[in-house]
């Protein structure tokens, strides 16, 4: 095989030499593959094989894991010479996050550079070394991409040879996009304060608007999803109203009859004997749906707000039943739990919320995807489960709420509460690959859908990597919204 440059030089020759009615047959069948395996064939530096991996994953083409073995030695492990590289550590680090269920040296990857990692960041220069704790944290590939822009454009104004150019343009981006987050938090709070839950709600729901807006930034961060990020805020706040609803108040009574009104989508006349609070909360779920109908109706897409309903409605259902195993202290099957918690943990409504917003790029089509179940969300809806129930435990146990999923898993297998975790912690990181697997074989459905499902993924972790943090939003998601909305960028 020549080399990068003679298949750079023969493809422009070969291009120069057709007429612009060739031109779409010469990139139609443009050798890619070849183009790509030689240019990676070339190179030997662990950086650039790590970020060549990193970036080709990352856009959905499925570069091959085998490039990695040009670093094992003759023993079959990773060479020890690879750590005094801590950039290429780092780079290979966050390359083994994106690996499939069969991507096993990126496992062997994954170990080797974890291991070295802690003992990289304390010989390395204090911004390195942050850089790599924030990965050691959360890998950039499952952190949301906001706030791996703002850690990385402090790390990189401390790189020596940065440019300066580049640098600025960064930081005005940021806080362009910081002054627009403002502004629809601004929008957001003033709508929630008019619909004054305070008064009109028991105080059991969870007062978090401003967590929701940034959580909903994890969906979609640039500027021209603005209105998208406004809707999928006051979506998720009717999510969270349901939740905590059934969750943490409704009697069983009240519960069936909310979920009665909403499988009818209109009042009826148990709704009607039911207490203020509950027909506060039926009216406030119509209306912000009302809302979504009036705001993408001009776009000839009835079919959008209809089919967020059904998905809201399974909600709803999923709710209930949950409500009901909670009220009798009933532990299911881990099986059967797993069945009605993987729609109640509301991944499945999320994504459908999250398409309203985005125009012509999420159409009919991407509705049907989300309805047929696919194993890509799947994977995440059952991952967002057991986040919540690993993170939320003691909260549930401390309030008598026993049909979580680390007691199901005890009571069937017979094991420990150590022991649960620690199988729904492998469960969590096989559900990964999937996820990253399916990123790269799924080809009827377009790239930036698929990118709302890792964005779920991304939105959990970031939600449940330091405890739950919706319910207790103190501590890191809390350093993380200063960050972002009051300590505006310097330029």
């Amino acid at each position: 095989m020549g080399s990068q440059t003679d298949l750079d030089h023969e493809s422009g020759r070969k291009f120069k030499m057709l007429q612009p009615s060739q031109w779409t047959d010469y990139f139609l069948y443009f050798p890619i593959d070849e183009f790509i395996d030689d240019m990676v064939e070339s190179e030997h530096d662990l950086y650039a094989i790590s970020i060549f991996f990193w970036v080709f994953r990352t856009y959905g083409y499925n570069m091959s894991a085998d490039a990695f073995k040009r670093f094992k030695g003759d023993d079959g492990k990773f060479m020890d010479s690879l750590t005094k590289d801590a950039k290429g550590m780092l780079s290979l680090y966050e390359a083994a996050h994106l690996r499939t269920t069969r991507d096993y040296i990126m496992d062997e990857a994954l170990r080797f550079a974890t291991k070295h990692m802690e003992s990289l960041a304390g010989r390395s220069s204090p911004h390195l070394s942050r850089l790599i704790q924030n990965a050691l944290g959360l890998s950039q590939h499952w952190n949301m991409e906001i706030l791996v822009a703002m850690e990385y454009i402090s790390f990189y104004e401390q790189e020596e040879d940065h440019d300066e150019t580049v640098l600025k343009f960064s930081k005005l981006n940021f806080k362009l996009l910081q002054l627009i987050y403002l502004k629809e938090l601004k929008m957001v709070t003033k709508w929630y304060k008019e619909l004054d839950f305070a008064s009109k709600l028991p105080p059991y729901f969870r007062d978090r608007v401003v967590e929701l807006h940034f959580f909903v930034i994890s969906m979609y961060f640039e500027p021209h999803f603005s209105s998208a990020r406004i809707m999928l805020t006051k979506f998720v706040t009717a999510e969270t109203i349901i939740d905590d609803t059934f969750d943490r108040y409704a009697s069983m009574s009240e519960a069936e009859s909310l979920a009665k009104s909403l499988e009818r989508w209109a009042p009826d006349k148990d709704m009607d004997k039911q207490p203020n609070y509950l027909k506060f909360v039926f009216k406030f779920i119509l209306d912000v749906f009302k809302d979504f109908e009036r705001e993408v109706g001009s776009e000839g897409r009835s079919y959008i707000v209809k089919s967020t309903v059904q998905e809201f409605k399974i909600l709803v259902k999923a709710n209930l039943d949950l409500a009901k195993w909670a009220q009798i202290a009933h532990v299911p099957s881990f099986e059967d739990y797993m069945v009605v918690g993987e729609l109640e943990v509301s991944w499945y409504a999320s994504m459908a919320g999250t398409f309203m917003g985005m125009g012509h790029i999420a159409m009919k089509g991407a509705y049907e995807w989300l309805k047929s179940r696919p194993k890509l969300i799947q994977a995440i809806s059952i991952n967002g489960r057991l986040m919540n129930d690993m993170t939320g435990f003691e909260d549930d146990m401390s309030r008598g709420y026993v049909t979580n999923g680390i007691n199901c898993y005890m009571k069937q297998y017979g094991v420990t509460k150590a022991e649960a975790y620690k199988e729904l912690h492998k469960m969590r990181v096989h559900n990964d690959k999937i996820v990253n697997g399916e990123l790269l074989t799924t080809k009827d459905v377009p790239r930036r859908i698929l990118k709302q499902a890792i964005n779920c993924a991304r939105m959990a972790n970031v939600a449940y990597g330091y405890g739950e943090g919706l319910t207790h939003p103190e501590g890191k998601i809390k350093d993380y919204i200063v960050s972002l909305y009051l300590d505006l960028i310097r330029l």
